[in-house]
């Protein structure tokens, strides 16, 4: 409500307000800060180029699905180990737990036994080494296939295919522009409620559904006092809003100019929506995660159960959750391949959104920098098309054998909260210190007919930039070296952490000093294109004391049409 809602609504405002992408709304807004949107956009080239492999992963398990038996139950293929065991369930195979059953394949080791060492979240090493379960050996010696001392080696050709198809999809989805990717929206973004839907009603039912549930949804009001958690929350809601990435102002930039981007009415205390807007999204993305946990800590009550152990001794994250730990409960179900197509398609899809917006996001901000150039007919396909093949070629030394370190290391320091704080907090003070507060909630008026919610701009003044700062300062100092599967970076890891943290941040003085050299009278003046509504108006006001007085052009008609979609193709969307 104080971090993401406000920042949410000020992106996507900005972008519908300049109808420009992520740089040139800055370059309007306030000339001497345009490095900020590269900076955004250089975190957005990260997330192109590593976030696809994840993609590729989701297609590569989802096309071993199709096999029977599925190829990560078993101990019987050449990836395997000596020390490698299945698991068995009684829940998906009761006739081994019949009293005539001969466990004697077991070498006299009961069941009980066999249960209370069968897990591959163990701590201990020795138990790992001799009891792997097949879907560690799966993920480690047949997906990533590690070299021994991390180098990069070849390139699995597989996983490239894989690559190659994740790419394909995504151009076809983006390469017409916002209308042709709005269209496939509908599918990509309701589809998977319908298989998390199926994979609810799944988990729900499953033995020990309940104990994952409790665990979940019973809050340990102790955590508030550790800063971890609200570093966590934070990061959270920077990638499931999409925040700090530039992604919203360049939809928002596809807006008319009259488009109502917040649509709040508030009668008798309470906030009714009316339209998909930012209040809508943004609660939809909440409730979604929300319910996306219930579907997730049901699986993992389930697999603690079978497993002899406690729910927080097998709850996972990130790789280990999506490739080991559901394979493994996947793998415990009857019908296992159906869940495992449902599961990975659903995983694929929730990647393709984010994927593509990414890509579309990139390609509205380069063409709004070039628009002579890249908005005539046929250029933005060539354009996808020059960023497709790019990105690829990128993504290659990632399905390496030791592209995971690379994979890893991008993930947490390019695209690390730490670069995306300070720019949430940058755009805060930018807006409601520089630009003036007063002001943009003036032009937000003008464009959506109505002043939204007031609490909105001491966000922008005071909370958000002091949420931001405060977590950005603690990441800072919480920053570690990272582990990749047991193998650390040696000292040319965190320098090379550092390089990619530095560079989008390094924009921002940079374009400061270019602003100076071009027009150091006008460093902080928008562009005269700019609606103003109430150009004598201050700028800034505190408790009815002026702050920053008006410097703002005369006020201007403005054509609510938008050139941008008439540039797209003219069918509806």
């Amino acid at each position: 409500m104080f971090f993401g809602l406000p920042l949410f609504f000020l992106e996507t405002a900005l972008g519908q307000y300049t109808s420009e992408g992520g740089v040139t709304a800055w370059r309007k807004i306030c000339p001497m800060f345009e490095g900020l949107g590269i900076a955004t956009q250089m975190i957005v080239f990260y997330l192109n180029t590593y976030h696809v492999v994840w993609l590729a992963y989701a297609i590569f398990y989802l096309v071993n699905c199709f096999k029977s038996p599925l190829p990560w139950t078993s101990c019987d293929n050449w990836w395997n180990t000596d020390s490698c065991h299945s698991h068995v369930s009684a829940f998906a195979n009761p006739h081994m737990f019949r009293p005539d059953f001969n466990w004697s394949f077991l070498n006299n080791i009961t069941s009980s036994e066999f249960f209370e060492n069968d897990s591959f979240f163990s701590s201990n090493e020795t138990d790992q080494d001799q009891m792997a379960v097949p879907e560690v050996e799966f993920w480690m010696n047949r997906v990533l296939r590690m070299s021994g001392d991390m180098s990069l080696g070849t390139v699995h050709w597989d996983l490239a295919l894989c690559l190659l198809l994740a790419w394909l999809i995504c151009y076809f989805c983006v390469w017409k522009g916002i209308r042709s990717s709005g269209k496939v929206v509908y599918f990509t973004a309701t589809f998977p409620y319908l298989l998390l839907l199926l994979l609810f009603f799944r988990g729900v039912t499953l033995p020990g559904a309940a104990t994952g549930l409790g665990y979940y949804l019973t809050p340990d009001f102790s955590r508030l006092a550790d800063p971890f958690m609200w570093l966590d929350a934070m990061t959270n809601v920077i990638y499931s809003y999409a925040l700090s990435h530039g992604v919203l102002t360049a939809l928002g930039s596809y807006n008319r100019y009259n488009n109502d981007c917040y649509s709040a009415v508030s009668r008798c205390g309470l906030v009714l929506f009316s339209r998909r807007d930012c209040l809508v999204l943004c609660g939809l993305n909440s409730a979604t995660c929300i319910f996306s946990g219930v579907v997730v800590y049901s699986v993992l009550g389930f697999l603690a159960e079978q497993q002899g152990m406690a729910v927080g001794d097998v709850a996972a994250a990130g790789s280990s959750l999506a490739f080991i730990a559901f394979p493994v409960v996947l793998s415990l179900l009857p019908a296992p391949s159906f869940w495992a197509v449902v599961f990975f398609l659903m995983f694929f899809f929730l990647g393709l959104d984010s994927q593509f917006l990414c890509v579309e996001g990139l390609a509205t901000a380069i063409t709004d920098m070039f628009p002579r150039h890249l908005r005539r007919p046929g250029a933005r396909e060539i354009l996808v098309l020059v960023m497709v093949v790019v990105f690829f070629l990128l993504g290659l030394p990632l399905v390496t054998e030791g592209g995971i370190v690379i994979f890893y290391l991008v993930d947490n320091y390019g695209a690390s909260p730490i670069g995306l704080l300070f720019i949430a907090c940058l755009e805060c003070v930018i807006i409601a210190w520089v630009y003036g507060a007063d002001r943009f909630y003036d032009n937000i008026e003008d464009m959506i007919g109505y002043p939204p919610f007031p609490v909105l701009k001491y966000c922008w003044l005071f909370i958000t930039p002091l949420l931001c700062g405060v977590t950005f300062l603690y990441n800072l100092s919480a920053i570690h070296s990272i582990n990749v599967y047991g193998y650390q970076p040696g000292s040319w890891g965190p320098k090379f952490g550092a390089v990619l943290i530095a560079v989008p941040l390094m924009c921002i003085p940079l374009f400061v000093l270019v602003s100076l050299w071009r027009n150091a009278q006008n460093m902080t003046t928008p562009s005269s294109d700019l609606r103003q509504a109430r150009p004598h108006k201050p700028l800034l006001t505190l408790c009815k004391y002026v702050i920053v007085k008006s410097q703002g052009p005369p006020a201007r008609t403005v054509d609510d049409s938008n050139e941008k979609m008439r540039m797209e193709e003219p069918s509806g969307v």
